[in-house]
């Protein structure tokens, strides 16, 4: 049986992204994105919107962190991801997430903050062991 994952979406950024470290050294970025939908009922326009949580490691994530701030456009490229944890009372959490490979900025360039290159991204996903996430 084969298996597919992989996700593209473009949004504004909900907040600043957060910057962390592993204790190996490998940058984490994380941050939310909300994607709108437009559709019509009967005639009726309507939008949704739906929020995302992006992840990204490595050399990207120190660049997402530097260069992107809430409200700005953001195309990211990844796949799904699902963690699974139990809290210290027992009870079984899971949350998916984006895990971004390749990303490109959107929009002309932030004033306060210029950025050199438009895109980033790598065709192998940086190692990564899930139990260096100190969060």
């Amino acid at each position: 049986m084969a298996n597919y994952n992989r996700v593209i979406l473009m949004g504004n950024l909900t907040r600043d992204p957060e910057l962390r470290y592993t204790p190996n050294g490998s940058a984490v970025a994380s941050f939310s994105i909300a994607v709108n939908r437009r559709y019509k009922v009967d005639n009726e326009k309507r939008e949704e919107t739906s929020f995302f949580d992006i992840v990204f490691f490595g050399k990207p994530a120190e660049i997402i962190a530097e260069y992107m701030k809430k409200g700005r456009p953001l195309l990211v490229e990844g796949r799904l991801q699902q963690r699974r944890w139990e809290t210290d009372e027992g009870q079984k959490r899971s949350k998916v997430e984006v895990v971004g490979e390749n990303f490109q900025f959107m929009g002309g360039r932030d004033q306060d903050n210029a950025r050199p290159a438009a895109s980033e991204g790598t065709d192998d996903p940086p190692e990564f062991d899930d139990s260096d996430i100190p969060f």
